[in-house]
């Protein structure tokens, strides 16, 4: 999904020179409109400087900005534009709160996601930073496994997306090495990007950068290659150029595409363009998995859900691929991006989508057996920091590789660093779900009890009994997630109860505990612990049966209806206020009311005893003299129900 760019006009400005703040306006509007993002700052800035602002030109500064990844200036702007009005769209208080996470402002950026998730709806960028409130505990649990240097060999421009090649590295730059055109792309400022090499040490450490490819460079953008392991073909990327033709979507802008290239005497020979590749959307970024018979890349084609999203492809040979597959499991309505498939199956990727520090996060997940891709970790500090950090390469074997930032400190503005890992993330969480099915009262073991297993959104995954031991197991469930688990017996009460699974490696127990459909009810017994009926309560000198106590006095009716041989004494009690005597003959009215509303409703005279025992039997603390609150004096207004005879 490409990003819409609004055009906007400003109304005249009562000033003298409002044609020529117009005339600027324009200006600036047309260069954003061409993506010129430099050209357009400049100008909007200059007019915002001489005191001319709306929102529409503050959006435009911040988005040129954020666009061009100055995320702390476009924190500045975004802070400006909020300043004047909160109404704008949803996608700016992601923005706002990306940039703020730049200037080390989290408090305000979770703020501002916590309002984005509100008004964006099914939102899975809001959705993930509701549900991971913890994610920076998440990240720094996940930190301190690289060991993080300057690669040596960037330029004051920009210089990222290495590939491993042999003993080389090859690696996109913006830095020019010609003796004659110096082309500069209006988006960046800088020069377009080109290929470069290195050559790579058993230590990691690099040496001996050169112009690399010359006939897969050309005059627009080169970048992120992908060899085989033989060194004989490379997939890349590049602007939509062959044979001299520059191809262009509807809006007249020459987007990205993947090509193929084959190494023939040393040469760089029969470079084509990937059958998928279009005109109207960008493809980009490719990489290998680790049989070579896959190709990952990231794009924004048809059935995209963010802004870009990464993809996978089979490799059929002879020049044919299979259907692009979306990673839907792991990709978000933000950027995903420079994929990386490790000789374990590891991908790692780029994502701003997905809880970070700011900016691009580089994170990892590792291919299920069902062949997706379902745990998304966050590598943690050092690798990522609150600006853009990407393209991840890795060594298994050594545990050596590299990756891009914009932090600052830099060389220039992307810098290649270098890095050792220490310690690789605990990535796969494998957790079992177990426990126990017993009688609630008595603790008897629950042989042959039906159990089934749901996810949180009642989506039956799985069903099983108890074994004679009464235990059972469900086998492995997903980490960090909620389950429900309905237990059904014969003559118990049916249950489900939920449980989250742990987020670390071992078994979730969870025991459950099922309640008789048959009480045994003792002589002696009250009704209302035996049927867990609520105690019948009666306002302050009040004795008439209250709308919410005639709900219980009629699950009473209704026992002693399934039993028609029980006796019941009814007790009535008050709390110590007032005196003795009225209390006594306030709760013997409050018992015979309650007597009487039974026989109305069809129990025999006989079979019903009543009598109030005042403040006789208070239950708590609550005598006279003492202080308690008025739910204190409530418990001692009550009702009892004692069965004398079945």
């Amino acid at each position: 999904m490409k990003i819409n760019f609004l055009y906007i006009t400003l109304f005249s400005l009562l000033t003298f020179n409002a044609s020529a703040q117009k005339a600027g306006v324009k200006k600036g509007d047309k260069n954003y409109d061409k993506f010129a993002y430099i050209e357009a700052i400049k100008t909007y800035e200059r007019i915002a400087e001489k005191g001319f602002k709306n929102p529409e030109m503050l959006q435009k500064i911040a988005n040129g900005y954020y666009y061009n990844a100055e995320l702390v200036k476009a924190e500045k702007w975004y802070g400006e534009l909020f300043a004047m009005t909160e109404e704008v769209e949803a996608e700016y208080y992601f923005r706002y709160a990306q940039s703020l996470k730049s200037v080390g402002n989290y408090t305000k950026a979770d703020e501002m996601m916590a309002k984005f998730n509100q008004k964006s709806g099914n939102d899975l960028r809001g959705l993930l930073a509701k549900e991971k409130k913890d994610y920076r505990e998440i990240i720094k649990k996940n930190s301190g496994r690289y060991k993080l240097e300057d690669a040596g060999v960037n330029s004051q421009y920009s210089d990222y997306g290495p590939a491993f090649y042999l003993d080389k590295v090859v690696f996109t730059s913006t830095r020019d090495t010609g003796n004659f055109s110096k082309r500069k792309h209006s988006w960046t400022d800088q020069y377009f990007s080109n290929f470069y090499s290195a050559d790579l040490n058993q230590e990691g450490a690099l040496s001996n950068t050169d112009r690399y490819g010359k006939k897969l460079n050309s005059k627009f953008h080169e970048s992120t290659p992908a060899f085989t392991k033989d060194g004989k073909t490379v997939y890349f990327t590049r602007n939509n150029f062959l044979d001299g033709k520059k191809g262009k979507d509807a809006n007249k802008v020459t987007l990205l595409k993947i090509y193929k290239a084959t190494l023939v005497d040393d040469k760089w020979t029969n470079i084509k363009e990937l059958p998928f590749n279009s005109d109207s959307y960008q493809v980009a970024h490719p990489t290998l998995s680790a049989d070579e018979k896959t190709l990952f890349f990231a794009s924004d084609m048809p059935g995209t859900k963010g802004l870009s999203d990464i993809f996978k492809v089979d490799i059929l040979g002879d020049d044919s691929y299979g259907t692009p597959v979306n990673l839907t499991e792991l990709n978000t309505e933000g950027r995903e991006t420079f994929p990386f498939v490790t000789s374990d199956n590891e991908l790692y990727f780029a994502s701003d989508g997905h809880p970070g520090l700011g900016g691009l996060d580089i994170f990892i997940s590792k291919l299920e057996k069902d062949g997706s891709y379902k745990q998304v970790h966050n590598v943690g500090e050092p690798a990522n920091s609150p600006f853009d950090d990407f393209a991840l390469i890795i060594n298994k074997a050594n545990k050596r590789g590299f990756l891009t930032s914009n932090r600052p400190n830099g060389v220039g503005n992307d810098d290649i660093y270098k890095f050792l890992e220490t310690k690789e993330i605990e990535f796969n969480c494998e957790q079992v779900l177990v426990g126990i099915v017993t009688d609630a009262e008595t603790g008897e073991i629950l042989p042959n009890t039906k159990l089934t297993l749901f996810d949180e959104k009642f989506n039956k995954l799985k069903e099983i009994m108890s074994g004679p031991d009464g235990r059972y197991d469900f086998g492995e469930v997903e980490c960090e997630k909620k389950h429900y688990v309905r237990a059904e017996r014969e003559s118990y009460n049916t249950k489900e109860v939920p449980v989250i699974i742990g987020k670390e490696s071992g078994s979730t127990e969870l025991p459950i505990e099922l309640e008789t459909s048959v009480k045994k009810i003792p002589i002696g017994g009250d009704l209302a612990d035996i049927f867990g009926i609520n105690l019948i309560y009666f306002d302050l000198d009040k004795w008439n049966i209250r709308p919410d106590a005639a709900i219980d006095i009629a699950k009473i009716l209704d026992v002693m209806m399934q039993y028609p041989t029980m006796k019941v004494d009814i007790r009535s009690h008050t709390d110590c206020r007032a005196s003795h005597r009225y209390n006594e003959q306030l709760s013997d009215r409050r018992a015979k009311s309650t007597r009487d509303w039974l026989i109305k409703n069809g129990i025999a005279p006989e079979r019903l005893t009543a009598k109030g025992y005042g403040e006789t039997q208070l239950i708590n603390k609550c005598a006279d003299g003492v202080e308690c609150t008025e739910a204190e004096h409530q418990l001692n207004r009550r009702s009892q129900f004692i069965i004398t005879d079945l």
